[in-house]
């Protein structure tokens, strides 16, 4: 009998070892869209390979109900396992709620994250903490349109001033052979704020200078000499030079997407997530190319600018928090990585295959341009969303009426953002 009894409890454990594991969900909100849930399905099937039994789920909002869903959701004590998007946006995220988990200890847990540069790691920083761990760079370089720039010489501009002819040749030498005037050197934006001060940060960054328009110590610093040099050019473009079409002041994203996408814009900014699209036979047909942002002095290096940095966070109410925090980490391993690129277009890792994507999102893809990061200077100082819609005003009237001195404007116009600024910090 006791022999029966101890091999019945060995059929016993034996049968417990070959059950199925505990099943459990992952819950991930995100503002993807279809690629980003086709890319959480991917990472949730290699992820089950070492937890088995473990499923993610992935959910996606727009952007503006996302902010409110996972304030709510957090606040209430309901908050989903994980949360994904652009690092500014958990920013908010986290000065809303105060409940977005610390994560430097879990990225240290991770062993293989030497691609991870000083900029990813600032912009996942917020007040001491970090909020996310990196997972895809939002890179943003100067495109130009190649048929064009193979009409005037071949060669991409370096420098401002090689900008400044290719766009004087894009607006008059009729670069795309229909005999009409209807082409433009360049297709920007202006009508919001962030329109228009995007365009400027994207040629501050990328010409190698920090802080558009207010450092982290709350000085202004458009009146610094290579500060205004950029700016001064930069509102040129859209006034003096006369290098965009006439009604760019009230263009947004829509109308200077219309710009490019119809054919008559010869340079522009191109994002990563921009390729895909721009390389279809409707659009652009691949017929551009990418590269860093022009210099505006010779021994300061221009760079493509990493205009946000997507990641993923964990609230510190997450129903199953550990296992919420291994998903996190597995974010950065090669085969998560390689679902990101292939189905949102980025990610941060260099050793991925690149083989299946198109030269253009191969530039993105190999990253081996110099890369700056913008600042979000709303992390910093809360005022700044005030005081750049007040800069803002003060660039479209010299836009819409150009000054006869742009350098005693540009002095003014830092007077009038330090008195602001010093009257919002109260």
């Amino acid at each position: 009998m006791g022999i029966l009894k101890r091999l019945a409890g060995a059929a016993f454990v034996a049968a417990l070892s070959i059950l199925p594991a505990k099943a459990q969900q992952l819950t991930i909100w995100h503002d993807l869209g279809d690629n980003g849930i086709k890319w959480f399905e991917a990472m949730g099937a290699e992820f089950a390979k070492t937890k088995p039994g473990v499923t993610v789920r992935s959910l996606s909002f727009p952007t503006d109900q996302w902010f409110g869903r996972v304030i709510s959701a957090i606040n209430t004590n309901t908050a989903p396992d994980l949360i994904f998007n652009n690092y500014e946006r958990v920013i908010r995220i986290e000065t809303q709620t105060n409940k977005i988990m610390d994560l430097k200890a879990a990225l240290a847990g991770v062993g293989d994250k030497s691609f991870l540069g000083e900029d990813d790691l600032r912009v996942a920083t917020f007040k001491g903490k970090q909020i996310i761990i990196p997972i895809q760079r939002v890179q943003m370089a100067l495109g130009v349109r190649k048929s064009w720039l193979d009409k005037n010489g071949g060669k991409f501009p370096d420098t401002w001033e090689e900008v400044k002819t290719l766009a004087a040749a894009f607006r008059d030498k009729d670069p795309d052979g229909n005999g009409q005037a209807d082409t433009f050197g360049m297709a920007l934006q202006a009508a919001k704020p962030r329109d228009l001060i995007h365009m400027l940060d994207l040629f501050t960054f990328g010409s190698g200078l920090r802080h558009t328009l207010i450092d982290p110590d709350g000085k202004i610093t458009i009146d610094q000499p290579a500060h205004a040099q950029v700016l001064e050019e930069f509102l040129k473009t859209y006034s003096t030079y006369k290098f965009v079409a006439p009604d760019t002041i009230n263009h947004s994203f829509g109308e200077m997407y219309q710009v490019i996408e119809g054919g008559r814009g010869g340079m522009f900014r191109v994002g990563d997530w921009n390729v895909r699209k721009w390389d279809g036979a409707s659009v652009l047909n691949g017929d551009f190319v990418s590269g860093p942002w022009p210099k505006f002095a010779a021994d300061r290096p221009n760079a493509v600018v990493i205009g946000g940095m997507r990641g993923i966070a964990v609230p510190e109410n997450s129903p199953s928090k550990a296992l919420a925090v291994e998903f996190a980490q597995f974010m950065l391993s090669k085969a998560a990585q390689q679902a990101s690129l292939e189905n949102v277009g980025a990610a941060v890792r260099k050793d991925l295959d690149v083989s299946k994507l198109s030269e253009r999102s191969q530039y993105f893809a190999k990253a081996e341009h110099r890369l700056v990061a913008y600042d979000f200077p709303e992390s910093i100082h809360s005022f700044y969303p005030e005081l750049e819609a007040a800069f803002h005003r003060k660039l479209l009237s010299g836009i819409s009426n150009p000054p006869a001195d742009w350098k005693a404007f540009i002095a003014e116009t830092a007077k009038e953002m330090r008195d602001l600024a010093a009257k919002l910090k109260g």
